[in-house]
């Protein structure tokens, strides 16, 4: 290399464009040419630049093939000094077009040197060539090298920061995407933990900590693997002090808390505040942070989503009152619990008798104290209990293994008084059991036999807590079955009214009969009004045929009258039909539509109407009572409470039920019957005996002083046709 050569990269020294700085890294610049001497005064007449704190590496090839061998594996060569001839006369152009379109390198910088300009004439290689600089070897003193040198260097630092934005912005919405869709906070945290250790670059180990209710209480939420123990759980219930001592830090003073160590990023929104733990070996760097907080502006609308999907949750799984799980949740739940060939189970179904004399007695307040009350207890007594639900307004139902369950100890614990508000309350309760081995494939109709089950037990003809068996679903389809049938038939206009006449016992002369419904079974035969009347009301149908009965009284005693015939026609009434709002109101409008006397009918209800709601009956029979309808107590004295509240009623008429009856007089001396007779004389009611069928029976009670009789002696229930017959028979 002559003097010539050497010459130009040291004419015109200049000082160096940077000050003095302790180098913290490296610009890596790649000198390609044939020439071993350009290399080492090339490097010399560099050696000592600084960049912006950091020093030049040089690497070197002596051909355009290992030019692009080198580039191949060395990363971060930010400049390459290329000659132009070397191997050939466009060696260095066929590298520049490798460098761009094989190794898709487009960050590093490319001065293209050459001493035979000729070769490769400046303006086309410029426009065909993806080149940054073009110099000639002699035009390059060592102050126009640093020159070329810097603005490749700062171009390949913005070009670098573009590409890592770039990267940094599609790693963001990346991992925006990946934590879409989540609606479980464990699954949630561990993305977001997995995406922000993507973007800072960093081991995926974190913990997100906060609170997604109202209770503000910070718990771990979720995070990394490690953690997974603690989810739920305060953070003060963590192994590791530093944690809990950045998120306590990062919630006090309101912003993030970033060490050498680790970040804390703090999220506050309305509604909700949580922190963000993540831990590191080498401290992330100011963009990484910054590209960080755009990802988490993504990562609070998700926990926002979250949040919000848990309430969503909650209102379709969760009981507003007690925080139980719901119904809804139960049945789902329970279904995992279907396994052949296993009975470690049973489900425990409890329903709070007489719950709406409670709330209507003493307010729905007291009411809701009453099951929060409850659930306390249940949770106290059988905290290793599973899926404790509310499962009804005033049922609740548990799982809980055979070996630690006692049916004895439940009643027990349930037998004690619960404090409701300023209310100490005595409840009764009615269970129904079914085990395991019994539950279905789906959990409602698990649901179904517990509760088959437990209206056992309601009806009490089993006891207060009744174990579900096979049998029992049998009878109910029959139950169904009969219910389904009855509506269908009632619609249809299939049922009758019959008529039992009564007399009096003086002169045996007609003065009533009592309105019965039959229902034909359609072979000649009649279903008894002991197994379809419950199942009616139970039904809810008893209102309706009810109300139908009447009509048909008031129809019937519109033709006697047309013939001549005045008698009053007694007419039934359930519990429900006096549960009816306006009932009174309802009775006195058929009367006057069908324009019959009031005097003429009459309606006879039993202990166990009257003993429902004693004051709202007292009043609706004081309004019957007023319009002139006269009011009977049917089977009286099967009861037990009438006695103090009898003289309060407005009453025409006591009827004996037959059970007082049958055995006279050889096997009842008559005690009960003589007792009612009495009872009635002394209150000025009359008193008729109901069931009589042999003369004993009559004559017995005639010398009691009974006033009235029916029963088979005298005249079986009849159609209308066959009562015509008998009027006109008496008269």
């Amino acid at each position: 290399m002559t003097s010539e050569h050497n010459d130009f990269l040291f004419a015109n020294h200049e000082e160096e464009l940077h000050a003095e700085v302790v180098p913290v890294g490296y610009w890596d610049v790649l000198i390609v040419d044939d020439d071993p001497e350009i290399h080492t005064v090339t490097e010399l007449a560099l050696s000592g630049v600084k960049f912006w704190g950091k020093t030049l590496r040089f690497h070197h090839a002596y051909s355009g093939v290992e030019a692009v061998e080198v580039l191949a594996n060395t990363h971060n060569v930010s400049v390459l000094l290329l000659d132009v001839v070397m191997e050939s006369d466009d060696a260095g152009l066929k590298v520049v077009k490798e460098v761009r379109d094989t190794l898709q390198n487009h960050n590093v910088r490319i001065i293209l040197r050459t001493g035979q300009p000729g070769y490769a004439p400046e303006e086309k290689v410029i426009r065909e060539y993806d080149i940054n600089d073009y110099k000639t070897k002699t035009e390059l003193t060592r102050s126009k090298l640093v020159t070329s040198l810097v603005t490749a260097i700062r171009s390949y630092e913005q070009v670098c920061q573009l590409e890592y934005q770039s990267k940094a912005l599609n790693n963001i919405l990346l991992a925006s995407k990946a934590i879409l869709g989540f609606t479980d906070i464990k699954a949630f945290t561990m993305a977001v933990i997995k995406q922000l250790s993507v973007i800072l670059d960093c081991a995926p180990r974190g913990v997100v900590c906060g609170s997604l209710d109202d209770s503000h209480q910070v718990r771990v939420l979720g995070g990394c693997a490690e953690f997974s123990a603690f989810i739920g759980q305060g953070i003060e219930q963590l192994d590791d002090g530093r944690i809990i001592l950045q998120v306590q830090n990062c919630f006090e003073f309101g912003e993030h808390q970033h060490t050498e160590h680790d970040t804390t990023f703090l999220l506050k929104s309305k509604n909700r505040q949580a922190a963000i733990y993540l831990e590191y070996v080498s401290q992330p760097s100011l963009t990484q942070l910054q590209f960080a907080e755009i990802f988490l502006t993504n990562v609070s609308v998700g926990l926002d989503n979250v949040r919000l999907f848990n309430k969503l949750r909650d209102a379709a799984y969760k009981d507003v009152l007690t925080g139980l799980a719901n119904r809804t949740d139960f049945i789902e739940q329970i279904e995992k619990y279907h396994r052949l060939n296993s009975n470690e189970y049973i489900f425990v179904l409890i329903d709070v008798a007489h719950f709406s004399d409670i709330n209507n007695g003493l307010g729905q307040e007291v009411g809701n104290h009453l099951l929060i009350a409850i659930v306390e207890r249940l949770k106290q007594e059988y905290p290793q209990a599973k899926l404790l639900s509310r499962i009804g307004a005033d049922v609740f139902g548990f799982l809980i293994a055979r070996d630690e369950f006692n049916l004895n100890i439940l009643r027990e614990n349930l037998n004690l008084p619960f404090t409701a508000a300023e209310h100490l309350l005595p409840v009764n309760f009615k269970i129904g059991l079914c085990e395991q081995q019994d539950f279905q494939a789906t959990g409602i109709e698990t649901l179904k036999l517990a509760y088959i089950a437990l209206n056992q037990s309601k009806q009490g003809k089993l006891g207060n807590a009744v174990y579900y068996t096979p049998d029992m679903e049998e009878q109910m389809t029959w139950r169904l079955g009969i219910i389904r049938q009855l509506r269908q038939d009632f619609e249809n206009s299939k049922l009758e009214v019959w008529y039992q006449p009564q007399l009096a016992f003086s002169d045996l002369s007609l003065i009533g009969c009592e309105a019965l419904l039959r229902w034909p079974s359609g072979n000649g035969n009649y279903i008894s009004p002991a197994v379809f009347v419950p199942l009616a009301e139970d039904a809810g149908l008893i209102v309706d045929i009810g109300q139908w009965v009447l009509e048909q009284a008031c129809q019937q005693q519109k033709r006697l009258a047309a013939q001549g015939v005045e008698i009053r026609i007694a007419v039934n009434v359930s519990v429900p039909q006096f549960k009816v709002k306006d009932y009174a109101q309802q009775v006195k409008e058929t009367l006057l539509k069908y324009q019959v006397n009031p005097k003429n009918i009459e309606l006879e209800v039993t202990e166990s109407v009257v003993m429902d709601e004693l004051s709202v009956v007292i009043d609706t029979l004081n309004e019957l009572k007023a319009f002139g309808v006269e009011v009977a107590i049917d089977d009286f004295g099967t009861g037990f409470s009438s006695l103090s509240y009898l003289q309060k009623l407005p009453l025409d008429r006591l009827k004996i039920d037959r059970a007082f009856i049958k055995d006279l007089p050889d096997q009842d001396d008559g005690a009960i019957a003589a007792l009612v007779v009495a009872l009635g004389a002394k209150l000025g009611l009359k008193t008729i005996a109901e069931g009589v069928e042999t003369q004993a029976q009559a004559d017995f009670l005639k010398q009691l002083g009974c006033d009235e009789v029916q029963g088979f002696m005298y005249a079986k229930p009849m159609p209308e046709v066959e009562l015509i017959q008998y009027i006109e028979n008496k008269k």
